[in-house]
Order: C-alpha cells, then structure tokens, then sequence
C-alpha cells in the first residue's frame, strides 16, 4: 500500500482546453491529472506568495507605513 498523503478534495473551474492539455499528459506519461494539477500548484505557489508579497510591500509603502532611507545613506551603509 502506498504511503498516506494529507489531502483535501477541492473542486475548481478549469477551461476546457487546459483539461484536456492535462489529460493528455497523463495518458501519455502515465501519471494522473491529478499528479499534475498538485505538481503544478505546488511549483507556482512560492512565485504567487512572493509575488503577492511584494505588491504588499508596495501598498505598505505607499501607506506611509514602511521605514525608508535616501540613497545616500544606502550608499554610505554599503560603503559606495
């Protein structure tokens, strides 16, 4: 018996064309679509999280709520 994975069923709208470019890549490597619905949500969630991080930031700034420094003192702090 393969070992137990902590899952949860989710339920997603795809459009039609992208199922069946996943479908036909399981039927031609033997994997499930499920393998590459999991495998490609799990390779693009740190690009999203840093994404998303980063217009944070940006809201953060423009919000007046983060501490800045001149380029100047960059320079000064890294010996420019």
């Amino acid at each position: 018996m393969g070992k137990a994975v902590n899952s949860v069923p989710t339920v997603v709208r795809l459009p039609v064309d992208l199922v069946k470019r996943y479908d036909d890549l399981a039927k031609n490597t033997g994997h499930s679509r499920n393998y590459y619905f999991t495998k490609a949500l799990e390779e693009s969630i740190p690009n999203l999280e840093y994404q998303y991080g980063l217009l944070k930031k940006v809201d953060e700034y423009r919000a007046g709520q983060l501490d800045t420094i001149s380029i100047d003192q960059l320079q000064d702090h890294l010996c420019l």
